[in-house]
């Protein structure tokens, strides 16, 4: 279906979620944390709590367009688009938006410093400025093979809690937040922070962590740091980057 033909289908904020979750999706591929076709990103219907959009399995993050996602209900079901959806990134991603009224969008990631950090047996360190805002919101999920199993959704859910960020042990990186602009930037500082990790690893000799009263004050700096914007503050800029670069994920 043609973009113009899905607009108008759905509503104007539905289509602005897509455009923002396909820019989402271009973003990661520029950063280069893709992998092939092999990882998901998410995004609530708007005023839906049952539906969510995701990426056609086989696209390549560098491919997808507001048009071209999928929309889908929490039970595997195609309302819209034409698929096949990533089993493994439904079985992920169903489990949290259904379980987290909060998880308006869901990053999930297999990049190269991310699994690094998460083959780890200590995770992520306090090591970096950057490492610290994850970390204020940092759970971990023990791997289980690929994720096919629809009984692993409970043990995923619990092991998240009310945390922001996950490290999916011996997987991937995962982020979520109350809009794509906030689970961006929550993945943009896991990331880094695990890049950065792996960089003071390779240069040998001991890290200095950084002192845990700090690390029990970073939520209201960052707070502080983004006059309360969050992910917004850097958002608009990022967009202005995709527009100049290639603005064809707007359809």
């Amino acid at each position: 279906m043609s973009a113009a033909a899905l607009r108008q289908r759905i509503s104007e904020q539905e289509w602005a979620q897509r455009v923002n979750l396909a820019a989402c999706y271009r973003l990661v591929a520029l950063y280069g944390w893709d992998d092939l076709v092999f990882t998901h990103i998410s995004a609530r219907v708007p005023g839906r709590h049952d539906a969510f959009l995701v990426n056609r399995y086989g696209d390549l993050f560098e491919e997808v367009t507001a048009s071209s996602l999928v929309k889908v209900d929490l039970e595997g079901r195609i309302l819209e688009g034409e698929g096949p959806v990533n089993p493994a990134g439904f079985i992920i991603h169903s489990a949290i938006h259904e379980a987290r009224q909060d998880a308006e969008c869901l990053i999930h990631l297999h990049s190269r410093a991310g699994v690094a950090v998460a083959a780890q047996a200590e995770g992520l360190l306090p090591i970096s400025q950057i490492s610290l805002f994850p970390l204020a919101s940092l759970a971990y999920h023990d791997y289980e093979g690929v994720a096919l199993n629809p009984e692993e959704k409970a043990r995923l859910v619990a092991d998240l809690g009310q945390c922001g960020a996950m490290l999916l042990r011996n997987h991937g990186t995962l982020a979520l937040g109350p809009s794509i602009a906030d689970a961006f930037l929550l993945m943009y500082t896991l990331e880094r922070a695990c890049e950065t990790q792996v960089l003071a690893q390779a240069g040998g000799g001991a890290l200095r962590h950084v002192p845990e009263p700090i690390l029990a004050g970073i939520q209201a700096q960052a707070a502080a740091a983004t006059g309360g914007l969050g992910g917004e503050l850097a958002w608009p800029a990022l967009l202005r980057r995709l527009n100049r670069l290639d603005p064809s994920y707007q359809h």
